[in-house]
């Protein structure tokens, strides 16, 4: 992540919910970050492909890319606004018949890590949080429920959620469904149930609609104010404070009202996680999830 392309459009988001009031834009800041996304994004409009060493999240980056830039209102130029390239390279990426997906296929309607577009039967890596963040940036650039690539999404999502409600992370990356599998089926859990509930609502799908109800309840009902919920006391319990951030910030989200447990902040002023478990003991990434909370508290 040293690049800064994915976090550069994850930490501009969160500072756009920032009220003017409370704190002003300093003087081209904001252009000054579009900037930046716009000079790392390549020839097929992918962002997070620009450091020859590693890839950077490329699809993640790329949605965070157009919902942060629709949402700062930026300029359109002569070529139109500049997230038809990231538009169009979302699109090509969603695993769909146009790469020779299927129906059955578990990673149809979902979207990867990005990067080569990739061909039945190696879908590389798959999951929810990944797909929520693609989503939200298709929906900020106006592409309505009706649309194709918003159909095959929903075939994902039903896929990931539960009998009970809540939703799981991966149909095909299945060890990296946390909580891990109770009675053949792979268990729900908080952070990707918030984010299952963000998803369905980025395609569209009102809050009258039994699949966002359901998924209401389990978060209303399992809800945990300092960890994520769906977490055993074994093994897999270390799970649940290492997405402590990311479970608060997509909770505010997805079930306002319920109570949030922030840890202190420390004397400068950032935030971080005491477990590393994905990245949150980085203050670029916590402080920014904190951010969230604590703008919609």
């Amino acid at each position: 992540m040293r690049s800064g392309q994915s976090l550069t459009p994850f930490v501009l988001d969160a500072l756009l919910d920032v009220p003017e009031n409370v704190v002003a834009r300093p003087a081209g800041a904001v252009d000054r970050a579009i900037a930046f996304l716009q000079k790392n994004t390549n020839a097929d409009g992918q962002l997070g492909l620009a450091d020859s060493s590693a890839p950077d999240y490329p699809n993640y980056a790329t949605g965070l890319a157009i919902r942060a830039v629709v949402r700062a209102r930026f300029a359109e130029h002569n070529s139109g606004p500049p997230w038809y390239a990231w538009l169009t390279c979302l699109r090509a990426q969603q695993f769909s018949e146009d790469g020779g997906w299927k129906r059955d296929d578990p990673a149809y309607g979902a979207w990867g890590m990005g990067g080569a577009r990739l061909t039945p039967p190696d879908a590389g890596h798959v999951d929810l949080a990944m797909t929520r963040y693609v989503l939200e940036g298709l929906a900020a650039a106006g592409v309505p429920p009706s649309d194709p690539a918003i159909q095959r999404a929903l075939v994902y999502l039903e896929r990931c959620q539960n009998p009970d409600g809540g939703f799981f992370f991966s149909t095909v990356n299945l060890d990296t469904n946390k909580a891990g599998e109770d009675a053949g089926r792979y268990r729900s859990y908080g952070s990707t149930t918030a984010d299952g509930i963000i998803s369905l609502r980025a395609c569209g799908v009102p809050n009258s609609d039994p699949r966002l109800n359901r998924a209401a309840r389990w978060l209303s009902q399992n809800h945990l104010p300092d960890r994520v919920p769906g977490f055993d006391a074994g093994p897999r319990a270390a799970w649940a404070l290492g997405l402590r951030y990311y479970y608060a910030a997509a909770l505010i989200r997805a079930v306002p009202g319920l109570p949030v447990l922030l840890p202190p902040q420390r004397a400068d002023g950032s935030f971080a996680n005491s477990s590393n478990l994905v990245k949150e003991d980085d203050p670029l990434i916590a402080t920014p999830f904190a951010l969230l909370v604590l703008c919609h508290k």
